[in-house]
């Protein structure tokens, strides 16, 4: 027998960047399956995209105000309630943080990191306060929670005291058709509208945003540059604008000449073929609920250097190369890796091999046996 879910998919961001790429992947895996009768509460902007990939999806159209925050909050409270009653679904899927506090369905909440608890010196003044209560919220209240790896569901567990849902690990996947090798392909037209010319480079794909920690990156790649000018080290950023403001002083300031040029937001289009076309992508990160920009490049047959704190060793397992997250560390790393094309064809080889098997499909099954779990009761 099929599960009614109505999955709220109003807070995906207009640049689908975050939450946006995970349901732009999970909503189809979802809408395939034949055990899950999966409704969807989508911005007006998304409608196109949801038609043409989850065509078995119902989708409702949200009221175009739902766009800022704080009015999509407040559908999420009073209006989200009623359209699942009014469609009479088991389950309602709020996939950012947030639910529905007044409801008489059965709740799943995605909770994708707690480095709100752990390190909230990377988090704004608003945004971490909103975020660590709204997870003891969801954590306490919520029929189900899920989280994209075990790292963040120990650390929900560890900062959220009490009886807590059930928590479900369930990692996320990788769409290995459009990340692989074969994606190099594109590299002329990538290069030409990125305007990026000729020569190797190494990449970093991600928000621009204290918890990156792409200030050390930066001194790293320069670093080497200035010792080993044989290497030729360049470093391309893919990213939106975030909230690290010594960094984005520092890379709106990079003159021709620099070792590091950011790129800012890339489309998902183009992004393929960024990342298979790299020497390696870094990803030094403090913290990390899941770390997708990790197993795209993977799955692209591309070596990572990342370090091994939260979720990252259970994405990059033995085929990542750690280290610690400052500059010292990841300058001897980026030069040992650039120095070693043997090693770096190995890594890339073994990485595509560990991304086959996250799959989208399989977080499909794992979020809707969770949604027959909730629905069935039990805490």
């Amino acid at each position: 027998m099929s599960v009614i879910v109505l999955l709220d998919a109003t807070s995906i961001p207009a640049d689908s960047g975050g939450v946006g790429r995970y349901l732009r992947e999970l909503v189809p895996a979802l809408a395939r399956r034949d055990d899950v009768v999966l409704h969807v509460a989508c911005q007006e902007r998304d409608l196109a995209w949801l038609r043409e990939d989850a065509p078995e999806a119902i989708l409702h159209r949200v009221p175009p105000r739902t766009t800022s925050v704080g009015v999509r909050l407040l559908w999420e409270q009073l209006a989200l309630p009623r359209l699942a009653r009014r469609l009479g679904v088991d389950v309602i899927h709020s996939p950012h943080y947030t639910m529905p506090l007044l409801s008489r369905r059965r709740r799943v909440v995605t909770l994708h990191d707690a480095t709100f608890f752990s390190h909230p010196e990377l988090h704004g003044r608003l945004k971490g306060p909103f975020f660590r209560a709204w997870i003891r919220l969801a954590a306490r209240r919520a029929d189900r929670c899920l989280t994209p790896s075990q790292a963040t569901a120990d650390e929900v567990t560890r900062w959220v005291p009490g009886r807590l849902a059930p928590i479900v690990v369930s990692f996320h996947g990788v769409d290995t058709v459009r990340y692989s090798p074969e994606a190099r392909r594109d590299e002329d037209e990538m290069r030409e509208r990125l305007a990026v010319g000729d020569g190797g480079y190494c990449a970093f794909v991600g928000t621009i945003e204290p918890r990156k920690n792409v200030g050390p990156l930066l001194d790293a790649i320069a670093r080497v540059g200035e010792r080993r000018p044989d290497l030729a080290p360049r470093l391309l950023l893919a990213g939106g604008r975030g909230w690290d403001d010594t960094v984005l002083a520092r890379l709106e300031a990079a003159g021709p000449t620099s070792p590091y040029r950011w790129l800012g937001y890339v489309d998902e289009r183009l992004l393929p073929a960024f990342v298979a076309s790299s020497s390696l992508v870094a990803y030094p990160s403090v913290g990390e609920g899941f770390g997708l920009p990790i197993l795209e490049a993977l799955a692209s047959g591309v070596p990572v250097v990342t370090t091994d704190r939260l979720a990252a060793p259970e994405v990059g397992g033995d085929v990542a190369v750690y280290c610690e997250p400052d500059a010292a560390s990841l300058e001897a790393t980026l030069e040992s890796l650039l120095d070693d094309d043997e090693r770096r064809a190995d890594l890339g080889r073994r990485g595509r091999e560990r991304a086959l098997g996250f799959t989208w499909q399989r977080t499909a099954a794992e979020h809707a046996a969770a949604y027959r779990d909730a629905a069935g009761g039990a805490r």
